[in-house]
Parts: C-alpha cells; sequence; structure tokens
C-alpha cells in the first residue's frame, strides 16, 4: 500500500494530528501504517458497537440490561470489588416476595426442610413505644441483606454503620437515591427495619422420625435515630423518618457468616434487583454449584414449594419459573440448567459457567489435593 493510500485510510482528528506531527520524520511510512492500524480498530469497535445497539433496539428495558450484564461478565471476569456476600442459609431460605399485610408469620417449605419467619417490634426514636413491624418482602429486602452481609465480611465486623453506607448501595444496584413518601430511601429503610425486628427458625427433618429446629437471629441490635433538619443525608423532604446509625448482628450469625459467605457477583445482582424471585434464584444456584459434584433433579412440586409460595396454581408458576431461568440464563448462557415436563436438572458445571468462583480446593467435583 503506497503512502497516499495509508494517508487516506486516517479519518479521527486525533490521529491525523499525530500524522501530522511525524510528517517529514524519520520512518514516516510506518509511523503512518501503524496509525491507520489503530484507525482501523476503532472503525472495528464502533461497527461492533452499532451492531449491539441495533440489536438491543427491539428489547424491552430488562432484557437489554441483561444482555449488557452478560456482556460485561463474559469480557471482564469477576474480580474482589464485583463480590457481594451472603450467608449461606438466606441462599437456601427465601422471603416473601410481596407484601404480605398484617400476616406476622410466613412459612417457607424447601424439600424436606422449612423456614419460618416471624414479624417483630422496634423501639421508636420518635414515641418511645415498641412499634410492630412488619415482615420483610421484596427484593430491597434481599438486597439490604446483601448489602449488609457484604459490609459485615468486609470489615471483619458483627456492627456496621448503615447510614455511610447505604444510599452508595442502592446507587451501585442502580436505584435512584429519593427521599419523601414514596422514595426509595423510606422503602429501603422500611425493609431495614422489618429485617431487624423479624426472626427466623429453621426447620430440619429427615423423612422418617427425627426433626431438628434452628433459631437463626440474623440481627442482635439496631439503632435508630430521628434525624434533625439537614442531618441523615436524606433529602426530599424524608426527615423525620427513623434512620439508623448502626445495625450488629447476632454473634452467632455473624461467626457462620464470615465461615459460609456466599460470593455473589454483584454485576449479576444489579441485572435482577427488580425481582424478588430472580435474586432467590440466583442465590440458590450460585450456592448449590459451588460445590455440586452430581446432577441435582427437582421437580416441579419440589420448585413450587421452595419458589412458588404465591402462586397457588402450579400451572402459572411453571410459567413464571420458567421465564425466570429463560432470564438467568440470558445472563449466563452456560448455566447447566434444564427443565422438562417433570421439573429441572442442574449439572456440575466447570468454571466457565459458575455464577462465582468455586470453592478453594474444589475442581471439577473433585477435591483438589492442598
Amino acid at each position: 500500500m503506497g503512502i497516499a493510500q495509508t494517508l487516506a485510510g486516517i479519518r479521527d482528528p486525533d490521529l491525523l494530528a499525530e500524522v501530522e506531527a511525524a510528517r517529514g520524520g524519520f520512518l514516516f511510512a510506518q509511523i503512518a501504517e501503524h496509525i491507520l492500524h489503530r484507525q482501523r480498530e476503532r472503525d472495528a469497535a464502533q461497527a461492533a458497537e452499532g451492531a449491539v445497539s441495533r440489536r438491543r433496539a427491539g428489547m424491552g428495558r430488562d432484557q437489554r440490561r441483561r444482555d449488557a450484564v452478560r456482556e460485561v461478565i463474559e469480557n471482564e471476569p469477576t474480580a474482589p470489588e464485583n463480590l457481594q456476600h451472603l450467608h449461606s442459609v438466606l441462599a437456601l431460605c427465601g422471603l416473601p416476595y410481596r407484601d404480605p399485610g398484617e400476616a406476622r408469620e410466613f412459612t417457607r417449605h424447601y424439600g424436606r426442610n422449612s423456614l419460618s419467619l416471624l414479624a417483630g417490634r422496634l423501639k421508636s426514636p420518635v414515641s418511645g413505644e415498641m412499634e410492630p413491624q412488619g415482615l420483610p418482602y421484596g427484593p430491597k429486602a434481599r438486597l439490604v441483606l446483601l448489602h449488609l452481609c457484604t459490609e459485615a465480611v468486609r470489615q471483619r465486623s458483627p456492627t456496621i454503620a448503615v447510614a455511610d453506607s447505604l444510599s452508595g448501595f442502592m446507587r451501585e444496584m442502580g436505584f435512584a437515591v429519593t427521599g419523601g413518601e414514596r422514595g426509595t430511601i423510606r422503602q429501603f429503610k422500611e425493609q431495614l427495619n422489618r429485617l431487624a425486628a423479624c426472626t427466623m427458625q429453621i426447620g430440619l427433618w429427615d423423612g422418617r422420625d427425627q426433626a431438628t429446629t434452628l433459631n437463626v437471629p440474623p440481627f442482635r441490635s439496631l439503632e435508630l435515630w430521628r434525624p434533625r433538619e439537614g442531618q441523615g443525608g436524606d433529602k426530599g423532604g424524608d426527615k423525620g423518618v427513623a434512620w439508623s446509625r448502626t445495625v450488629q448482628f447476632h454473634q452467632d450469625f455473624y461467626e457462620t457468616l464470615i465461615r459460609h459467605a456466599l460470593p455473589v457477583d454483584i454485576r449479576a445482582a444489579r441485572a435482577f434487583s427488580g425481582s424478588a424471585r430472580k435474586l432467590d434464584l440466583l442465590f440458590w444456584v450460585g450456592y448449590r454449584l459451588r460445590a455440586l459434584q452430581r446432577p441435582l433433579r427437582l421437580t416441579w412440586d419440589n420448585l413450587h414449594g421452595q419458589f412458588g409460595a404465591e402462586n397457588a396454581c402450579i400451572r402459572s408458576f411453571r410459567q413464571a419459573f420458567k421465564a425466570d431461568v429463560a432470564h438467568l440464563r440470558e445472563v449466563f448462557p452456560k448455566l447447566p440448567v434444564a427443565l422438562d415436563d417433570n421439573g429441572m436438572t442442574l449439572q456440575p458445571a466447570d468454571a466457565g459457567a459458575l455464577l462465582v468462583p468455586p470453592r478453594q480446593g474444589t475442581k471439577q467435583g473433585t477435591k483438589a489435593r492442598a
């Protein structure tokens, strides 16, 4: 290629400026060829971006988000700054999906085991009364738990300064931080208060004649305060709403969290931040795949018991669950999950299909030597 053809292929102003700066110098032709190569790389990248934009133009908002997250995860391996943490027991035991209203107790079954959630009370910093709190529910309650567990693991402390960190986490998860009666600040605060007041019990049954009940109190204390004008970082007329300075995990819960924290890729959690059941499915599959050594088979009754508490009709549950799995596979195309008329099969996976890194010392379903 002659020098004239080389120069004709360079169009970007900054690259043209480099050409002019090198003109008349030693090895000008070679420098021009290198600049042309960079121009072609830019052109290829722009063409690829245009193709992605055209493909996403026909997608809905949530599908576009899932597609963008898949692309990021595939091209940027999980790094420590991308990892959040959740207590493993919370990956197995889901909270209510929707507001249970006046109900004070919630039970969910998974296999032969069950979770019982009891609503509690909190001392009000405004009235001084012990005020009843509802049951935690929905995606925001799950995200609050994910955030608090993550901060406890990162700080190696059971006591978390909530007011200093929750707003930043809300932004990281894609929520606008807004005040007021219907603002996101109030919504997240409400779920935090409900979580701090509730108690959990896990029932285990061997299917024959032995059963065990475990009390799992996530929190030991929650310090609430009523911010004065201009305090608390809340905007949009949210003053007067009790805000928490600190939350303290129960020591037993904290110690098991440190030992059994489940890594969660925050980019994947962000993709499903608007759906409680998809978050549950993400956490559950991530937990199972970490050490799965043989295929795991679950019937539709099993799945309905764990993920379909609010779908009385198993037919409607199956349709919704199939859609949730399809959405999860949009983000993780290699996910080894198969659905059929009888239920779901989860296969052991290699590291490329895992939602999170495998446990240290575990490889391809066999324990590696130390």
